[in-house]
């Protein structure tokens, strides 16, 4: 029969110690918060100008909080992610009246719409720059693209 030697305390505490080192699961990057103040730099006599914080998170997963506008038709791919809750959607004619609290959104995977006064959260990549949708018209200066969304 052998005898096991009892462990000693120093040996447990390490153990221990190492334990959410030895158990943790790597995870996905964490998307960036972004903020609709974060959004732009400056207004100046060319209109908007993005901030330096939209310039470096271009292309990269970011989560923004809102409220949805509500979408042109019910079959819609994409919406737009305002500052407040609105009860029209507030789609522009060209970049230059873009307002500065807006982010137009496309969605990933078809979701059901939610009410404009329900407050939601966003994760996608963000697209930086002035874009038309070739299929709407829609001009957008922002886009959140490849995105989903839950109520918060």
């Amino acid at each position: 029969m052998t005898k096991t030697k009892p462990m000693r305390r120093r040996t447990l505490l390490g153990l221990l110690a190492a334990l959410p080192v030895l158990t943790r699961v790597p995870r996905a990057h964490a998307a960036t918060e972004v903020g609709f103040d974060d959004l732009y730099g400056s207004v100046g006599v060319l209109g908007l100008t993005f901030s330096d914080t939209v310039k470096r998170l271009n292309g990269q997963s970011v989560t923004m909080s809102g409220f949805m506008a509500p979408p042109l038709k019910a079959e819609a791919t994409f919406f737009v992610l305002t500052e407040i809750p609105m009860s029209i959607c507030p789609f522009c004619s060209s970049d230059s009246d873009w307002p500065d609290n807006i982010v137009v959104v496309y969605l990933d995977a078809a979701q059901t719409f939610v009410q404009p006064g329900t407050r939601i959260s966003v994760s996608g990549m963000l697209d930086v720059g002035t874009w038309t949708d070739p299929e709407t018209g829609f001009v957008s200066r922002l886009r959140l693209r490849s995105a989903r969304y839950w109520s918060v």
